[in-house]
């Protein structure tokens, strides 16, 4: 049996680097080209390592909501409803004017890609609406154990805190400053549902 070479390339770092041209160039925008210049690697390298270039955005939006993004879990792990929402909104801020992570991968994505990307926007489109069920079952239970007033709807609060969550990834994309961002956040929580 022969024995192929071994990689050249740390798998991780080159995920990372591949991670920050999606982010700046968007998924249609960025070409193998692209992606092998900043990873250092030739093409067939990255098809072994990562799959074709839909499956390597795949496994970096994976890493994008394990990294820059997981302030979405952490805050869902909060003890109060108002305590993950604050955690979500606040954290959104800060990672989307985080110098080094240039907004939201999962809102970027979708607003640049085309009907050649149709896959990729199902699959971002997708990955949102299971974040919002993640927020509302995480809602819900704030709802029953009588965090939240058993009036409240926790399908619309998550409808609620993900439209703010994508404005502020859109108004980061724009520009926005963190401390404006957090503004927008402050203004959402002063809407929060008493108990």
């Amino acid at each position: 049996m022969a024995i192929g070479r071994p990689r050249e390339f740390d798998v991780d770092t080159a995920l990372d680097l591949a991670l920050h041209v999606f982010w700046r160039k968007g998924y249609e925008g960025t070409s193998m080209s692209d992606l092998t210049e900043a990873m250092g690697i030739t093409k067939p390298s990255l098809y072994a390592a990562f799959g074709n270039k839909e499956d390597l955005f795949r496994k970096a939006l994976d890493r994008y909501v394990d990294g820059p993004g997981g302030y979405y879990q952490a805050g869902l792990e909060k003890p109060t409803a108002r305590e993950v929402v604050e955690h979500i909104l606040f954290g959104a801020a800060d990672a989307m004017t985080d110098p080094d992570n240039p907004g939201c991968l999962a809102v970027q994505g979708a607003l640049c890609c085309g009907e050649a990307a149709e896959t990729i926007k199902q699959e971002l489109a997708a990955r949102r609406a299971k974040s919002e069920q993640q927020l509302c079952e995480r809602l819900g239970r704030s709802i029953a154990e009588g965090d939240l007033p058993a009036s409240a709807d926790a399908g619309d609060l998550a409808r609620y805190v993900s439209a703010i969550l994508q404005g502020i990834a859109v108004q980061a994309a724009g520009g926005a400053s963190r401390d404006q961002l957090r503004k927008l956040a402050d203004m959402a929580l002063r809407s929060w549902p008493p108990v």
